[in-house]
């Protein structure tokens, strides 16, 4: 292995175990943030709207972030992203109560917004166009294990400690990535400048490409997806009567599916074309769907979260290399932001 292989793959072992901190917060603070205003006498759609809070002003920024992220780097909005991670897990902390709850999810979904921008534009420029797709992989990978972790250890430390305990606990872990980044030992790119002296249209642009367009719009429905789970399960859950512990187990099965088959994305990619592994898990997002308003014992619950997991979970390696792969030199952060924006829309 070269020099500069070594350097990438040392890049992007550091990405992921950040990364993996960062996540932690958001997917565990999302359980913490819905059973708290549950606990709190909040209707459903109170919840649902809390949850979209996250998803509020990424949908609106994302694509100024990536063209940023373009002009000046990855690193002072990896800082920036994780600052206001840490603030949002601090704030019901602080300051107990609904408003606290309403402020920490925008915080917490514009924080880790900008940090996974930095992240993915970096990890599509390290090494050959080839190892993009495994690159993407381990990426995922990670944020397959803080998928894991973090909704469960939110219920085990709600059950155990309370909830304040719990945001108290999250508000630390993003120092981990502030000081990984304030050592200046991780080596991230600097801008990308658009090449060639052409000019570009834009996001338009970017939706009138046939292939990123498609690609944009299947993302989007596995975003639905994913997203629909995640507010569905806290809900459906308390309302059946489990524990915190039992919800949060619900939502790392399916984190613990999406750890699973990325594992196995390499050999998947080799035996299926990259429409024939997105279709599969449209699909299996369907039928799982179908089947959860019938199921409301643990283990039911557990076996269902996992299999739509499966399916979701192969999606965003492909997804993302396709967009590396088709997205003009100098606009891959923007065609990151677009993708973020509309994910967070959905």
């Amino acid at each position: 292995m070269s020099g500069a292989a070594r350097a990438d793959s040392r890049t992007l072992a550091t990405l992921i175990l950040i990364g993996i901190a960062n996540h932690s917060v958001l997917s565990g603070s999302r359980v913490a943030v819905a059973l708290d205003a549950l606990s709190m006498g909040a209707s459903s759609f109170t919840v649902g709207v809390l949850i979209s809070l996250y998803a509020l002003l990424p949908m609106f920024l994302s694509v100024a972030v990536g063209r940023l992220v373009d002009r000046i780097g990855a690193r002072r909005p990896m800082v920036v992203g994780s600052v206001l991670v840490g603030i949002g897990a601090t704030l019901p902390f602080a300051l107990p109560g609904m408003p606290a709850l309403f402020g920490s999810a925008v915080l917490l979904g514009v924080g880790f917004m900008a940090f996974q921008i930095a992240a993915q534009n970096t990890t599509g420029g390290l090494g050959e166009p080839a190892t993009r797709s495994r690159n993407f992989s381990l990426l995922a990978l990670g944020y397959s294990v803080s998928g894991f972790v973090g909704p469960l250890s939110a219920g085990l430390a709600i059950d155990q400690f309370g909830f304040r305990a719990t945001f108290a606990a999250f508000a630390l872990v993003p120092l981990i990535p502030l000081a990984v980044l304030a050592s200046g030992r991780l080596v991230l790119p600097g801008p990308h400048p658009a090449t060639g002296g052409t000019r570009h249209a834009g996001v338009l642009a970017l939706l009138r490409h046939r292939t990123l367009r498609h690609v944009f719009a299947i993302n989007a429905l596995l975003s639905l997806g994913w997203d629909l789970h995640t507010i569905f399960v806290p809900v459906y859950g308390a309302k059946i009567g489990l524990s915190a512990s039992e919800i949060g187990g619900v939502l790392s099965s399916f984190a613990a599916a999406t750890f699973v088959v990325r594992l196995f994305m390499p050999v998947i990619a080799r035996r299926l074309r990259e429409h024939q592994v997105l279709a599969a898990a449209l699909v299996v997002a369907g039928v799982v769907f179908l089947a959860f308003p019938f199921s409301q014992s643990v283990p039911a619950l557990l076996a269902l979260s996992f299999a739509l997991g499966l399916g979701l979970g192969a999606g965003q390696p492909m997804v993302l290399s396709l967009l590396h792969a088709h997205a003009p030199a100098g606009h891959i952060g923007e065609a990151v932001g677009v993708r973020m924006s509309l994910v967070n829309s959905m």
